[in-house]
């Protein structure tokens, strides 16, 4: 059976593997549970490269340690190899021929896992814990980008141990997204910095930012030419923005939706409204996904500012997502996110990263 592979035909058949669910409902939505999920709460995950052959799926936990499963196309998965670091592990990115893998750590340190050798050694350090890795890939250069708390961008040559350069951001760094020659950094107070990675990194632009409330995680889109044109913002209130860098008609083309809030967001009761904790663009389609505090996933056609579709409610938020290289699959982690506190910690609770089939469901709706 092929879940995940060009001809799967994913719903009909594959629920039959669950049996007859009770009234458990940490997986409503009847996906494929990766196995040996992370003790603690899971903060990242991420999709090896195309360059890649087959799926490898990267998961950083509260736990310390980042592993590493083979998703074959049956939907099996299968452990490969783990690494720890000395505090929780806040983001996780693949260099881009998937040879490595690298590892942001609340220790204030990065390491660069290498997956053929099995060794993982420190490529970066900071004063704060790191909140952000990304790989760049330049035609003239290759370098990691780290963002931290102690309010500062480094970009490093993993052969050196003194970064390459070191940019001073106005505040904290809560998330960043690259796609070359672009990236963005958003941070505390609401800051929002784009800075253009031709040459060398530099500051492009600040932008003022087009929500109200803490800055929770963002991702970059393309263009039909395939290049890095806006990125979409979420926020803890329960609303993302879509902001284009020069669009035609700003006032028109950039603008905000509510997601993830309790009995819909066209109500005038009052509401429940939970932190949107991390957005995914199809690699394919364009379309988006967002994954909340409210314990469900939902999918979104930006152009055509419509909803795709809504996830069934999880017994516990969704704390992370992404998609694989050829938008086939869509991988989730369900994981208390602290967003109510100490008091609502139940150590009991597993994790569970969840794998869904991704290609139908996100297509826009117009095309046929």
């Amino acid at each position: 059976m092929s879940l995940f592979g060009s001809t799967s035909g994913f719903g009909t058949g594959g629920t039959s593997m669950f049996g007859s669910t009770t009234t458990d409902n940490h997986n409503p939505m009847k996906d494929i549970e990766v196995t040996s999920s992370p003790d603690d709460s899971i903060g990242c995950l991420s999709f090896s490269p195309p360059t890649l052959p087959g799926n490898f799926l990267i998961a950083g936990s509260w736990a310390n340690d980042v592993r590493c499963w083979e998703v074959q196309d049956s939907g099996q998965t299968i452990p490969k190899a783990q690494q720890m670091h000395t505090g929780p592990v806040l983001d996780v990115c693949w260099s881009d021929d998937g040879s490595k893998v690298f590892t942001a750590s609340c220790d204030k340190t990065a390491k660069m896992w290498d997956l053929n050798s099995n060794q993982a050694i420190q490529i970066a350090q900071h004063d704060a814990p790191v909140k952000t890795i990304h790989w760049i890939k330049a035609p003239n250069y290759s370098c990691v980008m780290t963002g931290s708390w102690d309010k500062t961008l480094k970009f490093w040559d993993t052969r050196s141990s003194n970064p390459m350069m070191v940019l001073q951001l106005p505040e904290r760094c809560y998330c960043a997204d690259v796609i070359y020659p672009m990236a963005v950094v958003a941070t505390a107070e609401r800051g929002l910095i784009v800075y253009q990675l031709e040459n060398q990194p530099s500051e492009f632009r600040r932008i003022e930012s087009p929500l109200k409330h803490q800055h929770r995680c963002v991702a970059i889109f393309k263009d039909k030419q395939n290049k890095p044109t806006g990125f979409a913002l979420g926020s803890i209130e329960g609303r993302v923005a879509i902001h284009y860098i020069n669009p035609p008609n700003p006032a028109k083309d950039n603008f905000t939706f509510k997601c993830h809030r309790s009995n819909g967001t066209n109500t005038s009761a009052p509401q429940d409204i939970y932190a949107v904790n991390g957005i995914a663009f199809h690699p394919v389609h364009g379309t988006l996904a967002t994954v909340g505090s409210d314990g469900r996933f939902s999918f979104w056609d930006k152009d055509a500012r419509t909803k795709l579709k809504t996830s069934e409610q999880l017994d516990q938020p969704i704390a992370a997502c992404c998609f694989n290289h050829n938008g086939n699959i869509f991988a989730y982690a369900s994981s208390y996110d602290w967003s109510k506190g100490h008091e609502f910690y139940n150590p009991q609770k597993k994790n569970y990263i969840f794998l869904r089939n991704a290609a139908e469901e996100l297509k826009p709706r117009n095309k046929k």
